[in-house]
């Protein structure tokens, strides 16, 4: 088995049940032809960079699964066939091909996003106060390049 990625643009026009019928069609693909689903992410609807059968916005989707180049092909060709689907692509991915081994990967995945939030937040704390410490000193501690222009404009009008 090798793991895969698939990312769908369909018609901005269909309606969210639609949009899930369509999905719940290419997982039943990918199950009964012996695939393991690793995540189905909507993506949303998003415009289109140009023009494809006569429309500017699409609705994207990606799934990530397992599967052998049977299941490629049937999905491929589901794809080719329904008129609602205005592109695809699907590419090979490296990574685990085993539900288990999904299951560790995606857990490794958030463990590295949580610690990348705790350090980006440490980093911005530290910065946060140092610049808050210098926004509340106390108003005459602050340093302030002040022009006396009244003192200037009389000191020139008495010559």
């Amino acid at each position: 088995m090798q793991r895969y990625e698939v990312v769908v643009i369909v018609r901005a026009d269909l309606n969210e049940d639609d949009i899930t019928a369509l999905i719940e069609r290419i997982q039943t693909i990918i199950i009964e032809r012996k695939g393991v689903i690793a995540q189905v992410d909507k993506w949303g609807k998003r415009h289109l960079a140009y023009e494809i059968k006569k429309q500017r916005d699409g609705y994207y989707f990606l799934i990530d699964f397992s599967g052998d180049g049977s299941v490629v092909n049937e999905m491929e060709r589901n794809f080719k066939i329904d008129d609602r689907v205005l592109k695809f692509m699907t590419v090979k991915k490296e990574g685990a091909t085993t539900a288990e081994g999904i299951a560790q990967e995606a857990a490794a995945a958030e463990a590295k996003r949580a610690q990348a939030r705790v350090d980006s937040n440490a980093g911005d704390t530290a910065e946060g106060k140092a610049v808050n410490s210098i926004e509340k000193a106390p108003r005459e501690e602050r340093l302030y390049i002040k022009k006396n222009n009244a003192t200037e404009e009389a000191s020139t009008k008495g010559e």
